[in-house]
């Protein structure tokens, strides 16, 4: 009797090797790769359908908002062979991800392939043996109202781009974008600069005393800080506004501002009078360990901890999760199952002592704004715990590192409190300031850690912050009220207050997740988009927007202020969770959103778009510096202006990228004026021509040029009645600089040699010139019309004819490029059996097995790239099959693509990256 045939669906082609192995004989699984419909562009729609209600966004906006999908280019050939592997099989289960995109992903394959056998649901948080077997025998049916909060969270954020993303095309750069949620993150990075930029520092001093005390046997010296004058508390950096004035409510307290002279005059009259302990304060110390991993925090602490983009870890997390590491990755809840926090506190025990282990589990709760989707949290794979020293051999580099966070996050979520104590001692002197006597009296903290309890694992890292925090494991003297301390030493220092600290990944992520805006699935997207579009730039760890960034935020905020509004789009979060738990209409929803609901002050966001009126661009891409000087957005970056006064021209200054706008002060900005002068730097005299020699910063970078003497003017010297002969004006010899090259350091001689290229390296065998010059793409060879590219600017120079000519008899790899040695080798594709390496190719790095090419992603490094995700990387693109080559197209020829509306009662979500 033959036996009944299952096939299993999964989205990653990892992820279905991974399940292979659980499952027996009977089962096929395959992998969807992603998902395999979306929206296509408006472009692509059939010609009747261009000119009706889905003609703009791919949407019906003048009916009930159904969307027309099509079955994406690259994913045909998946769906042949998906609906081959189900022909053959007498059940089909839907494994995708249990979230509104998994959920989403299982419905378009329902809907596509059409099976005319049983379909079953099948969800997990893990894969391993134990959690595929108990899927496999509870499996439901699918939940339409994931799949309608999805689809309208697809339909919203089309709405959006669309609408908006044309106005910001007019009024201040082609090809850039607005969005639901990245526009709003782009303000919050933009708000904070603003912040920095408005920022005064204050300065004021503090006085710091060295004091030693305590008994006979065990004296000790400790540092004390002066709060209080007279009374009155002596101002720090919290009791100033970024104005650089004292707070309102320090003003009204009486706040003592330090000066310096009034610091160094207390410093000495304390040195000079007895000081005595007038305060001693102890309390017990408790610290609870923090919960285990959600998707927003572990973005934070990997950030924190281990220098990981957002996109690195989730990409990291989601090859750790398909391999049988750790649990899902996309959660918003903090609470462990039964099995694991058995697991948790057995592995506690066993590896710290049972004093470690509380005699009761801890129980976790959800804290975010609007926390939905509530799986289980993420933590290490299984009913007990591979140790990091267990998986060591089996994972690597970003894998291994990522693992033992949670793993140690995960033990510690369970371990006992961290216990000490806490110790305030407060010493009083009564200094002569000024003929008088003046009570003043210093304090001094430390804690002390008695039992560490959870911090033997793990402890949670921290954000920057502008003022001083955090407990510091300091030993005090054991001493009492009244006793006697001996004054050692007292400085005086000066300080600064600091503007607010710039977003990193980590504090953007958790100021998004505490305002309810977006999905802690999507930031790493997010933050990915705004950085890819030139809104935000990274320095070292911190997010720098750029001037287009305040160009687009300032449209947005002027014109449609609503949508990047905090509040709103947290409401709108809001109730895409209430359609995912059947309390709204998609449709209704969607129809007040765009339509709006026939208020005046509700009019929607098509009624907003439309009566906008006109925009003026030069208004919104021009923002005053102060003195004269007005920073504009152009169309090749930002660039400083003055305006033409008492018949002098007005002045123009590119900006370089490297001043971010919190540093583009008045005083820079004439620095950048009078730098780039319309005369530029003088560098000396050409010895050959006698031409002056100039340096200047033009529209595409840093220069050297020529300063030709003024022609004789022929039509003035022509005869009365006839035109002058026309003769070509000759043409100044120029050069960019190169990379390693700077404006203000370039030399007379640097530039004779710039203007001398391209330089003549030799001749080949047969005579043809061979030349060494500088091009739009970098540094190169040429002989007649072959190209070879060199490796740096510095060989124009440096090159010989021997080392040209190697370089010429070595293979031609695309165009001009020469074959390299791998980057790196990386071991044995599982599926070709063939070697896996690293090379450089024209486009960026790209791994290959020989016969199947894959670009690597941006937030795939060389350097810690794993061997595994460079085999996922080669399964997607064997999965994709070969690129075809785009037809011609034709007046007689159009290409329809496959189809299909929504069907009533159902939906469906955005394409996202699984």
């Amino acid at each position: 009797m033959p036996t009944s045939r299952k096939l299993v669906i999964v989205e990653s082609p990892t992820k279905a090797r991974t399940i292979r192995g659980y499952l027996g004989p009977d089962f096929d699984v395959e992998a969807s790769v992603g998902h395999i419909r979306d929206l296509p562009q408006p472009s692509e729609l059939p010609p009747e359908m261009k000119k009706g209600p889905y003609g703009k966004f791919a949407v019906d906006v003048e009916g009930n908002f159904d969307p027309y999908y099509v079955v994406d280019a690259d994913k045909k050939k998946k769906v042949t062979e998906l609906r081959r592997a189900l022909k053959d099989s007498d059940e089909l289960y839907l494994a995708t991800d249990e979230d509104r995109e998994g959920e989403a992903i299982a419905w378009h394959l329902l809907d596509v392939l059409k099976p005319k056998v049983p379909v079953k649901r099948m969800v997990f948080h893990e894969i391993t043996q134990e959690a595929i077997a108990r899927a496999l025998a509870q499996p439901r049916d699918l939940d339409t109202r994931l799949v309608d909060a999805q689809e309208t969270r697809r339909i919203l954020d089309r709405l959006v781009g669309y609408e908006v993303s044309p106005l910001l095309w007019r009024k201040i750069k082609p090809g850039i974008s607005a969005g639901r949620v990245q526009s709003v993150a782009t303000r919050l990075v933009v708000q904070r600069e603003r912040e920095r930029m408005a920022f005064r520092a204050a300065a004021y001093w503090d006085v710091t005393g060295t004091f030693t005390g305590g008994p006979a046997e065990d004296r000790a010296q400790f540092a004390a800080r002066l709060v209080s004058l007279d009374g009155k508390r002596v101002a720090t950096g919290r009791d100033f506004g970024d104005d650089g004035a004292l707070r309102p409510a320090a003003v009204r307290a009486g706040t003592v501002h330090l000066d310096q002279a009034r610091a160094t005059a207390l410093a000495t009259a304390l040195e000079q009078v007895p000081a005595r302990v007038v305060g001693m304060e102890t309390k017990p110390y408790t610290r609870r360990p923090a919960a285990p991993f959600t998707t927003s925090t572990l973005q934070q602490e990997a950030s924190r901890k281990l220098r990981m983009s957002s996109r690195e870890t989730m990409r990291t997390a989601q090859g750790l999760y398909e391999n049988g590491y750790i649990t899902y990755m996309r959660t918003d809840s903090p609470t462990l199952s039964g099995q694991a926090v058995a697991a948790a506190r057995r592995q506690a025990g066993e590896l710290y002592g049972a004093e470690y282990v509380p005699d009761k589990p801890r129980v976790y709760g959800a804290k975010a704004k609007g926390a939905q989707e509530a799986h289980e949290a993420i933590r290490p794979a299984g009913d007990s715990f591979r140790t990091p020293a267990q998986v060591a051999g089996e994972l690597t580099g970003a894998q291994f590192r990522l693992y033992e966070l949670i793993w140690k996050r995960t033990v510690a979520s369970q371990m006992a409190d961290a216990r000490g104590s806490t110790a305030t001692v407060r010493v009083g002197a009564e200094p002569t300031v000024d003929g008088a006597a003046v009570p003043a009296e210093l304090t001094a903290s430390g804690t002390v850690i008695t039992f560490r309890g959870f911090l033997a694992a793990y402890e949670e890292g921290r954000d920057a912050d502008r003022y001083e925090t955090g407990e510091k494991d300091t030993r005090l003297p054991v001493v009492a009220e009244g006793d006697a301390v001996v004054t050692d030493a007292v400085t005086a220092d000066g300080h600064e207050t600091t503007p607010p600290p710039r977003y990193t990944e980590a504090s953007l992520v958790k100021a998004l997740e505490e305002r309810g805006i977006g999905r802690p699935s999507t930031y790493a997207a997010t933050i990915s988009v705004i950085t890819d579009r030139g809104y935000v730039e990274r320095r070292g760890q911190a997010l720098v927007p750029t001037w287009l960034a305040f160009s687009v935020v300032r449209l947005l905020e002027e014109n449609l202020p609503r949508l990047v509004d905090y509040d709103f789009t947290a409401e709108m979060e809001s109730d895409l969770d209430r359609i995912a738990a059947g309390a709204e209409d998609r449709v209704d929803w969607l129809a007040r959103f765009y339509r709006g609901d026939g208020a005046a002050d509700h009019p929607g966001l098509r009624g907003l778009v439309e009566g906008l009126g006109d925009i003026d661009a030069r208004a919104v891409n021009s923002i005053d510096i102060g003195d004269g000087i007005t920073l504009r957005v152009g169309r090749y970056g930002p660039y400083l202006e003055t305006a033409a006064t008492d018949g002098q021209e007005g002045r123009r200054a590119a900006v370089p990228d490297d001043v971010a706008p919190d540093e583009l002060t008045v005083a820079k900005a004439h620095e950048l004026l009078e730098r780039q002068s319309d005369d530029g730097r003088e560098l000396g005299t050409d010895p050959a021509t006698g031409h002056t020699i100039v340096v200047k910063n033009g529209r595409f970078g840093p220069y050297v040029t020529e300063v030709l003497p003024e022609a004789d003017d022929d039509a003035a010297a022509a005869p009365s009645g006839k035109k002058a002969a026309k003769k070509t004006a000759a043409k100044p010899r120029t050069a960019s600089l190169f990379k390693s090259m700077q404006m203000e350091t370039v030399t007379l001689a640097d530039a004779l040699r710039l203007l001398s290229l391209p330089r003549v390296v030799g001749t080949d065998p047969e005579g043809v010139e061979i030349t060494a010059q500088n091009g739009r793409y970098g540094p190169y060879l040429k002989r007649g019309t072959d190209s070879r590219s060199l490796e740096n600017e510095e060989q124009i120079f440096d090159i010989t004819v021997d080392e040209a000519l190697a370089i010429y008899a070595q293979p031609k790899r695309g165009r001009g490029a020469t074959t390299r040695p791998p980057l790196r080798e990386l071991g044995t594709d599982p599926v070709t059996e063939r070697p896996v390496v690293v090379k450089d190719g024209r486009f960026g790095p790209y791994v290959t097995d020989g016969q199947t090419n894959a670009t690597l992603r941006k937030d795939d490094p060389v350097e810690s790239l794993t061997a595994e995700r460079a085999y996922e990387l080669l399964a997607e693109k064997r999965a994709k099959g070969p690129a075809k080559k785009p037809a011609r197209k034709t007046a007689a020829s159009t290409r329809k693509p496959a189809s299909g509306t929504r069907k009533a009662g159902t939906s469906r979500k955005a394409a996202a990256e699984k």
